[in-house]
């Protein structure tokens, strides 16, 4: 498949990779993820930024949505048609009783190649792509710059780590994470067909013992 931009995502394919088990991992943790990762200045300033850059009305995706806290509200709160996307079943019932105004779709990243959801002003990936091994970061990259009306916003955060498809223990569970250095993500995302206008960088302690201190990345991008 080429977007509308002729950029082809057929590498975009999984590799072969059974996703379930994060699913299943999130459909478990449930509104646990929220006590465990109570603070998200750094989230929530990446979210200001869409909501404050983008006209009333716009429509954005919320990729990786959760439990629709605090993104999929702030950004419904701000006046902008927000349709939220999530692998786990579990999430995205919590994120219907938390965003009444919100659409919410069970949906792989890989599914939204097809275009089915239609085009948006805005995207807002906050930690969704680290989920991912790197080999299929580039191409759901792609595909979010495909998803996007010329001059579309992107507000992304990662965690900065040097690490692929890594199996790390995350609130009772194993979960598969990938990661950049922060000059090599910012280079993945221009390749991608991005403008970086801002960026940033928190510490970031999870409430959870369970979960390690981390670095966190935000990049405030537009498609070129």
């Amino acid at each position: 498949m080429s977007g509308d931009d002729g950029q082809d995502y057929d590498g975009y394919a999984r590799l072969g990779l059974d996703r379930s088990g994060q699913a299943e991992a999130f459909d478990s943790i449930g509104d646990r993820y929220d006590d465990a990762f109570p603070h998200k200045e750094g989230q929530l300033a990446a979210g200001d930024w869409l909501a404050r850059t983008l006209p009333s009305g716009s429509r954005v995706l919320d990729l990786g949505c959760g439990t629709g806290l605090p993104t999929a509200r702030q950004l419904s709160d701000a006046g902008l048609e927000v349709v939220g996307v999530d692998l786990s079943p579990g999430m995205l019932e919590l994120a219907r009783g938390n965003v009444a105004g919100a659409e919410f779709v069970l949906a792989d990243l890989a599914d939204l190649r097809d275009g089915g959801l239609g085009s948006f002003d805005g995207v807002a990936a906050f930690f969704s792509l680290l989920m991912l091994p790197r080999a299929e970061i580039p191409y759901a990259l792609r595909m979010t710059h495909g998803l996007l009306r010329p001059g579309g916003l992107l507000a992304l955060a990662m965690v900065e780590a040097d690490v692929d498809d890594f199996a790390m223990p995350f609130l009772g569970h194993t979960i598969r994470v990938s990661g950049y250095l922060r000059e090599e993500l910012r280079q993945v995302v221009c390749e991608s067909g991005f403008d970086v206008v801002g960026e940033s960088t928190q510490a970031y302690a999870p409430a959870s013992t369970d979960v390690p201190p981390e670095i966190q990345l935000f990049f405030n991008l537009r498609r070129a």
